[in-house]
C-alpha cells in the first residue's frame, strides 16, 4: 500500500502522560488529528506523582511548540527552583536560591501539567479505559492495537508513549527494564506550615537532599502546602516481602527504616517518621543503555518507553521534547515513515548520549557530595535532579 500522508493517517498515541498529551498537541495545532488511549478509567483516577521541573531547553521548548507556555508560567512556582544539600546531622551544606526573574527550571505539579496539556486538546481526544495489549499487523500497515478488553483498532501510526514497561516497545525492541538495585519509598506531608513547620523549615521552598553512602532522602516541594519525600536505599527488589512487611504496614515499614537511619538526627529523620498516610514502594528501573532500534514502519516511542532512565533531572523534559519534535516531523514530512525517520534520526543519538552518561546513575542519588560537587550547587540545574522519570506508571 501506499505510505499515508500524516494528514490523512490514523495516528494512535498511548500513553496520556505528558510526552503522549503534547504530542497529541502539538499536531492539533498543526491540523492533525490523533486518538490518544490511555489504561486509566478517568482523567482523575490516579494520583499523578509529585514535581517537576521543566527545563528552558526542552520541556519549555516543548510547551511553546504546543503553545502552551504563558498558561504554564501562571501555574509554575519559580520559587521552587531553590535547593538544598544536607548532612545527615541536618546541616545545611549548600543552598541554591534562584535569582529574581530566574524561569530555568521551574517546579509544576505533575497532576497540574497533565489538566493544562488535557484542556487544550478538543473533547474526546483522550479514550479513556482503553489498556493496550499488543500491536500487531504487516509492515506496510495498517497496524493493529488490542486492548485488554478484546477491542481492536486500525492505526497507520502507533507512538508508543506509554512508560516504563510499555505494550508498545515490543513491536519495535526486545529491550526490557531492569531494576538498577536502588529503590524508593514516597510519604506524602500535608498542611506544611502548620503540622510539619520544623520539617518546612529544614526544606526550604524547593527541594533538599541528604545522602551518606548507602541510603539518602530526597525532599520536594509540591502546591497546596504539600512535600512529598522519597527515601531512597540500596535494597533488593523483594525487601519488603523478605522482610515479612506488607505495603499497608506503615508501623512497621517506618520500624524498619528506623533501624537503616539510626545514625541520622532527629531533625532530617522527621523526613521519615512525619509522612501523613503509608508509603507507596517505587523500585527504580531503566532500560539497557544505550536503547535503540531499526526503523519500523508504522511505529514508534518517547519518553520512558524509549529511553528509561534513572531520575536525575531528564525524563519528562526528554518525553515532551520527543513528543514536540515528532509531532512538527509529522507536520512537514510528505509520508508517516519519512517523518519517523527524520525523528528517529535526531532521537535515537540523543537518548544514547544521555542514556550513556547516567548508566548506573541510580547510585548517584546516595552519594556524599564531595567538595568539587558542593562547588558547583551554587550553578543552576547542578541540584539532585526530579524531573522524574521512571515512577513506573502507564
Amino acid at each position: 500500500m501506499n505510505p499515508p500522508t500524516p494528514s490523512g493517517a490514523r495516528i494512535s498515541i498511548i500513553g496520556a502522560g505528558p510526552g503522549g498529551l503534547t504530542c497529541a498537541r502539538v499536531l492539533h495545532r498543526h491540523g492533525i488529528a490523533a486518538t490518544v488511549y490511555d489504561r486509566d478509567p478517568d482523567a482523575d483516577a490516579r494520583d499523578q506523582g509529585g514535581s517537576l521541573d521543566l527545563h528552558e531547553e526542552d520541556g519549555q521548548l516543548a510547551l511553546g511548540e504546543a503553545g502552551l507556555l504563558e498558561e504554564f508560567f501562571e501555574l509554575a512556582r519559580c520559587e521552587s527552583q531553590e535547593e538544598r544539600r544536607i548532612d545527615p546531622a541536618g546541616r545545611v551544606l549548600a543552598h541554591r536560591l534562584p535569582g529574581e526573574g530566574e524561569t530555568a527550571r521551574p517546579e509544576i505539579d505533575r497532576g497540574q501539567l497533565r489538566e493544562l496539556l488535557l484542556r487544550s486538546l478538543d473533547p474526546g481526544t483522550v479514550r479513556w479505559g482503553h489498556t493496550l495489549e499488543s500491536v500487531s499487523g504487516p509492515a506496510d500497515g495498517p497496524r493493529t492495537l488490542t486492548f485488554a478488553d478484546g477491542s481492536t483498532v486500525e492505526t497507520d501510526l502507533v507512538i508508543g508513549a506509554d512508560g516504563a514497561f510499555s505494550r508498545v516497545r515490543p513491536a519495535v525492541s526486545d529491550a526490557v527494564p531492569r531494576y538498577t538495585g536502588v529503590g524508593f519509598l514516597e510519604a506524602w506531608f500535608d498542611d506544611m506550615e502548620s503540622a510539619h513547620p520544623e520539617l518546612s523549615a529544614l526544606v526550604g521552598r524547593g527541594s533538599a537532599h541528604v545522602a551518606d553512602g548507602e541510603r539518602g532522602l530526597f525532599a520536594q516541594r509540591n502546591s497546596g502546602g504539600h512535600l512529598r519525600v522519597y527515601i531512597m536505599r540500596r535494597v533488593p527488589l523483594d525487601w519488603m516481602t523478605a522482610s515479612g512487611l506488607r505495603p499497608e504496614d506503615t508501623a512497621g515499614i517506618r520500624a524498619r527504616l528506623l533501624g537503616e537511619y539510626a545514625a541520622w538526627s532527629p531533625r532530617t529523620l522527621r523526613m521519615i517518621t512525619e509522612n501523613d498516610g503509608p508509603y507507596v514502594d517505587r523500585p527504580l528501573y531503566a532500560l539497557p543503555a544505550p536503547h535503540t532500534w531499526q526503523h519500523t514502519p508504522g511505529v514508534t516511542l518517547l519518553g520512558d518507553a524509549a529511553h528509561l532512565m534513572p531520575p536525575l533531572g531528564v525524563g519528562v523534559n526528554l518525553a515532551m521534547l520527543d513528543a514536540a519534535e515528532l509531532a512538527l516531523a509529522l507536520a512537514g514530512s510528505a509520508t508517516v515513515d519519512d517523518a519517523l525517520r527524520t525523528y528517529e534520526e535526531t532521537m535515537l543519538p540523543r537518548s544514547a548520549r544521555y542514556a550513556e552518561m547516567l548508566d548506573g546513575g541510580a547510585g548517584f542519588l546516595l552519594e556524599e557530595p564531595d567538595a568539587g560537587e558542593l562547588a558547583r550547587f551554587g550553578e543552576p540545574g547542578r541540584g539532585p535532579g526530579h524531573g522524574e522519570q521512571g515512577i513506573p506508571g502507564q
